[in-house]
């Protein structure tokens, strides 16, 4: 994911900054508990598209930081 475009993308929700989950090929926004898919490098950020984080990823995600 580059840098640049990572620094100026922001959730459509809550408009609150993204974390990039290079595993999961997502864009994780802990504000609104959302995961933006990464399809074929493009990330698809639309909230139909996003998948809920669980109770458990989103304290995981506090706890550890995403890269």
């Amino acid at each position: 994911m580059d840098k640049k475009l990572l620094d100026i993308l922001v959730c459509p929700v809550s408009k609150a900054p993204l974390a990039y989950d290079k595993a999961r090929q997502e864009l994780i926004c802990e504000e609104s508990r959302l995961a933006y898919p990464i399809r074929d490098g493009i990330p698809v950020m639309l909230e139909s598209e996003a998948r809920r984080l669980t109770d458990d990823e989103v304290n995981a995600n506090a706890e550890n930081s995403i890269e």
